[in-house]
């Protein structure tokens, strides 16, 4: 692995840093993320006819995807405090449970594939919190960036495979 590149968030000591893109100039930037959270076809159901307990269970883990997606930051130590310009968070039903989705857009000097991410997973553990009254065995699965588009590494995109 001698042809590997240098991990940007070490200095020359091995000591974490934040990475300096004071001098980057502001590019259109997206990226997407996807995310499951598998559950029991009791759920599903409450889910499609309103009966869960504690309410509108996608409304409320849609806001706080979005929301996570905005602190970032604050999450994450090495992160850059962007601007978030835009943001979805998206559902999809399965038979075995929720397919999520959350695209986040800026522009800006660095990326958000960290911001996609913590959108899937805030809205992953959303839903955890909503219905782990109805399943105790519902997990989150599969968190994984899916595209991103800008910057100096240019567009990338998941293989189907």
């Amino acid at each position: 692995m001698s042809s590997a590149q240098p991990f940007t968030h070490l200095d020359d000591a091995g000591r974490a840093r934040m990475v300096d893109v004071t001098e980057k100039q502001p590019t259109v930037r997206s990226a997407t993320a996807s995310g499951f959270v598998r559950c029991a076809p009791a759920v599903l159901d409450a889910l499609r006819d309103g009966s869960v307990p504690k309410g509108d269970v996608l409304a409320v883990a849609r806001i706080a995807g979005i929301q996570g997606a905005k602190r970032t930051a604050e999450l994450l130590p090495l992160a850059h405090v962007i601007g978030v310009h835009g943001a979805t968070v998206d559902f999809e039903a399965r038979e075995d449970g929720i397919a999520i989705t959350a695209t986040v857009r800026t522009a800006d000097r660095t990326g958000v594939e960290m911001e996609a991410f913590t959108a899937v997973s805030v809205a992953a553990l959303t839903l955890v919190d909503m219905v782990k009254g109805l399943d105790k065995g519902v997990t989150i699965e599969q968190v994984r960036l899916e595209r991103k588009t800008g910057g100096k590494s240019g567009d990338w995109v998941r293989d189907a495979s």
